[in-house]
């Protein structure tokens, strides 16, 4: 892997995890000197960091991006637009093994909620890979580039449920509600259920998102 690939993917990766927080300064020299790259490397880096939203540069030295309230309502309303749109194309066009094999996944989903960090990472593997198959069923080049936007930025606000079970819990549940709609074909179904799950999880991570100020 070239070290601009490895600096961009570590940094973006620290980022979407909240390891580097909005605010945070990435300087250059000190960011080649903690990835073990030289500078050119890093510099492409955080070019696309910014072309992706993540980072922005200021006079103080490219900072981290903050995530507002009214980014949170932004991102959220654009969610609904494509992802129910993706859903109900899924739900038209869709091969059922890849969904089946998903809902198969989501079954262990309350096992892997109790595990701590390293079960999350898996249901949070499947929740990405069924992002992938409504992409790849919904078949529409435009739609899958602007969802592929989207979830970036949605993966930094997920991290607010991290440590909320019950929302974890009920989460899984909407995705399996989701899942059961596109295989049964149902596209108005699959796209009521994805609004559904959008609105309750607009609602935790504004909550999440103010508790603190709180």
């Amino acid at each position: 892997m070239r070290a601009g690939e490895r600096a961009y993917g570590t940094l973006r990766g620290e980022i979407l995890d909240g390891a580097l927080g909005p605010g945070t300064v990435l300087l250059e020299v000190d960011q080649s000197v903690r990835l073990g790259v030289s500078r050119t490397p890093v510099r492409e880096a955080l070019r696309r960091l910014a072309a992706d939203g993540l980072v922005e540069p200021t006079a103080r030295g490219t900072i981290v991006t903050a995530v507002s309230h009214a980014d949170i309502v932004a991102l959220y309303e654009l969610r609904e637009a494509l992802e129910a749109r993706a859903a109900a194309l899924a739900a038209r066009r869709r091969a059922e093994a890849p969904f089946l094999a998903i809902r198969e996944r989501l079954q262990h989903a309350p096992r892997l909620l109790a595990e701590g960090e390293e079960g999350l990472a898996r249901y949070f593997a499947i929740v990405d890979d069924l992002d992938l198959a409504i992409e790849e069923a919904a078949a529409n080049p435009f739609l899958g580039g602007a969802l592929r936007s989207v979830q970036l930025h949605s993966a930094r606000i997920r991290r607010l449920s991290r440590h909320n079970p019950a929302r974890l819990r009920g989460a899984a549940s909407e995705h399996e509600l989701i899942v059961d709609a596109i295989l049964a074909g149902d596209a108005e179904l699959a796209s009521h259920a994805t609004h559904v799950h959008l609105h309750r999880s607009l609602t935790h991570a504004l909550a999440s998102a103010t508790a603190p100020a709180a």
